[in-house]
């Protein structure tokens, strides 16, 4: 009898100890759902002005935590964020840019933190006449266009993209912010770039797509590229209002832009050494991943350089902007089953394997500089060597294309090592085409 009581005691405090932990563990986890589901604390009012970080900041301490290291400069095997001088680490630079302001400087880009102060520094900006365009992209320039065009965007964009860089400038205080990718009412992702909007609305229509908006349009892991394809992409200055132009209407593809570029008369300059009319590709990041596994496979921008992190209750993506390269484990192990090392030794393969024929591609670029000036040496007219002109700038188009893109290839391996083939075969071409002619005047 007594040992039953104690029995039936025992039974009733390990009931009521279970029941008091069960119940402590489902209050735990009630309140970290509903710590997750709170984002943020509004404790700033945020509005369409609002281009100073630190204000959103007071919002989301996570996020702006994240966009402040973006001040860090880590370089990696092939780039990174270390703004060392590129015309150094590659001299055959100098003369691929002969006669540019790409010949005078070229560092390697730093984080979204650098981009307005990078502009100001560079000897481009520093030494040669650049106008308000510059602005588009290395500033958070959004509210300025507003200003500018008495509450309309697109024509305050117009204003601003002739006026010269210097007096721009003025208009604008701190660079690529949270302004130019969210929404400040919903913090929903938004584009608000006019060249990028036109953009992607001439390329959806060559799809077939008419009247494309991608604010209503794009689906949310679309809009995780679309925000940085804002910039990240190739363009040019269109016309005497100098009006940044993506040259999307043909397609993404490296030949579809440089069909657009023929059919539009545009050369960026002419090369100092040939004269040939030749094209400075940017930064076609968002083209060249186009055409890769990842997008096929629908992995965003953002996956890899702004991959998910969990802080307490709350999964954020990480503002902390850069390479995969320098952040393994959270950019790449989600998807794919190796360890750090292996993923890290398989991109730098492929990164070699482009690197590699960049190289072969520039050699054959200057080879063709040499027989063209060997050429005109030898009497040679301007228009027979026209030929090899337009040789070398579908060449020199194709090897800065790649050269300029910012993962040496491995947004899509095999699609960089086509284009490094084609510029590969047209500066052969363009080569021996001067050499004929040479030959040919010489026997004169």
């Amino acid at each position: 009898m007594k040992n039953s009581r104690i029995l039936y005691i025992t039974l009733i405090a390990g009931v009521a100890v279970a029941t008091f932990i069960v119940t402590g563990l489902l209050m735990n986890i009630t309140e970290r759902k509903q710590e997750a589901q709170q984002t943020y604390l509004p404790l700033a009012h945020i509005h369409e002005d609002t281009v100073d970080p630190a204000e959103w900041g007071k919002n989301f301490p996570r996020q702006y935590d994240g966009y402040m290291r973006t001040v860090d400069t880590q370089r990696t095997k092939f780039g990174g964020s270390e703004a060392f001088q590129r015309l150094d680490e590659d001299p055959r630079l100098r003369r691929i840019f002969a006669g540019y302001a790409f010949a005078l400087d070229f560092r390697e880009d730093r984080g979204h933190y650098y981009s307005l102060k990078d502009q100001d520094e560079t000897e481009r900006t520093k030494k040669r006449n650049q106008p308000g365009s510059c602005l588009h992209c290395h500033a958070s320039v959004i509210p300025a266009y507003r200003k500018a065009g008495g509450g309309d965007i697109m024509k305050g964009f117009e204003e601003i993209c002739q006026k010269p860089f210097s007096e721009a400038r003025k208009l604008v205080t701190h660079p690529v912010v949270c302004l130019d990718c969210h929404n400040p009412k919903t913090m929903a992702l938004e584009v608000n770039r006019p060249g990028f909007i036109n953009g992607i609305k001439a390329f959806k229509k060559s799809q077939g797509i008419g009247n494309y908006d991608p604010n209503t349009m794009a689906t949310r892991q679309e809009m995780r590229s679309y925000v940085c394809g804002q910039c990240h992409v190739e363009y040019y200055f269109a016309g005497e209002k100098k009006l940044v132009t993506y040259p999307w209407s043909k397609g993404l593809k490296v030949e579809e832009i440089e069909a657009y570029y023929d059919e539009v008369g545009f050369s960026d300059w002419k090369h100092a050494e040939t004269g040939a009319g030749v094209l400075k590709a940017q930064h076609p990041e968002f083209e060249l991943w186009s055409q890769g596994i990842h997008a096929r496979s629908g992995v965003a921008c953002a996956d890899c350089h702004m991959p998910y992190k969990r802080e307490g209750a709350m999964k954020v993506s990480d503002h902390h902007v850069r390479s995969p390269m320098l952040n393994v484990e959270r950019a790449c192990l989600v998807c794919h089953p190796f360890s750090a090392e292996e993923m890290k030794t398989r991109v730098e393969i492929i990164q070699q394997r482009n690197a590699r024929l960049l190289i072969q591609a520039e050699d054959a670029l200057l080879a063709l500089y040499d027989e063209v000036k060997a050429a005109q040496s030898a009497g040679v007219a301007d228009g027979p060597l026209d030929s090899a002109r337009k040789l070398q700038r579908k060449a020199q188009f194709r090897v800065d294309f790649v050269n300029a893109e910012n993962s040496t290839g491995f947004h899509a391996p095999q699609e960089a090592a086509r284009i490094l083939g084609e510029a590969i075969d047209y500066a052969r071409q363009g080569q021996l085409a001067a050499a004929r002619l040479a030959a040919r005047n010489s026997k004169k």
